[in-house]
């Protein structure tokens, strides 16, 4: 399989600090987007081993799911840390553009509309998300499989900090209704079930599709891209951030998470604890009952 990943990364340390790309100092940044790109190598690429210890030799591991990865990582002018990633330099493509910061995600979508018919995935995530799930794309294709390519899955995206109150907290919860009402129904096939290995998962429409990233396969990104408004950089969801990330999508399909009961079958990290460490302080803090 030949997956494309795409990876919107931005870094101003004169920034006014609202946003972590937006900070004075960058190894937070760098030490995000290094731990990505790793992880898409290693997870997903073709050089995986293991060592045999009477041979005192490697032997290839993985065969059913190592794939061929090509990583492309957008940018605009110098607002980015790409020398300074302690990473080989054929590892990823750099894609230098000269477009709005908050924009950047919309490159990336030239970036998979003119490779259209070349990848099995498409693949966009901010620069602060991390993988840990080499079945990824076999959920992925189950899902689809399932579910027709008319409904797409999204990861949730978590925290975990061995500090605060909570260790683990995902950070795209429920939105107001009306904050998606005009993009999509969520009445429409409001729930989804499944069996694997012997163990119900349950998927509902969610009113938070955000998840800073998405992963269509070759059918679904045709889909999207022969539509009126792709790449018509429209940023009415939220902002300019979250609607390059997610109103294209929310508008193609029918958006999926995982349940709260299995809400880490399909997950994904965002770096930091930012969003966690407002448990307590901003947000209110429900005791656990065992």
């Amino acid at each position: 399989m030949r997956i494309l990943f795409t990876i919107a990364h931005f870094f101003n340390p004169n920034g006014e600090g609202k946003h972590a790309s937006q900070r004075n100092d960058p190894l937070p940044r760098l030490t995000a987007l290094t731990a990505s790109l790793t992880a898409l190598q290693g997870l997903y690429g073709k050089s995986q081993s293991m060592i045999h210890i009477g041979q005192c030799a490697t032997v290839p591991v993985n065969d059913s799911q190592s794939h061929d990865v090509d990583i492309v990582v957008c940018t605009t002018h110098d607002y980015h840390l790409i020398s300074e990633i302690p990473l080989p330099p054929k590892s990823f493509l750099h894609n230098a553009t000269k477009a709005e910061p908050l924009m950047l995600g919309f490159e990336c979508q030239s970036v998979m509309r003119d490779s259209l018919g070349k990848y099995d995935y498409y693949c966009y995530l901010e620069d602060d998300l991390i993988l840990h799930d080499p079945w990824l794309f076999v959920k992925l294709n189950w899902f689809t499989r399932n579910a027709g390519s008319g409904n797409l899955l999204q990861p949730n995206r978590y925290e975990i900090s061995p500090q605060g109150l909570v260790r683990k907290a995902y950070i795209d919860g429920d939105l107001v209704p009306q904050a998606t009402a005009k993009f999509q129904n969520v009445q429409d096939q409001p729930q989804l079930a499944g069996q694997v290995m012997e163990q119900q998962v349950m998927f509902h429409r969610t009113l938070n599709p955000h998840s800073g990233c998405y992963f269509l396969n070759n059918e679904q990104m045709t889909y999207w891209a022969s539509k009126p408004y792709f790449l018509d950089g429209d940023t009415s969801f939220i902002g300019p951030l979250e609607s390059a990330a997610t109103l294209g999508i929310m508008r193609s399909f029918r958006i999926y998470k995982p349940a709260n009961l299995n809400a880490n079958f399909l997950e994904i990290q965002h770096f930091g604890a930012g969003f966690l460490n407002l448990i307590g302080n901003k947000v209110k803090f429900s005791e656990l009952i065992n």
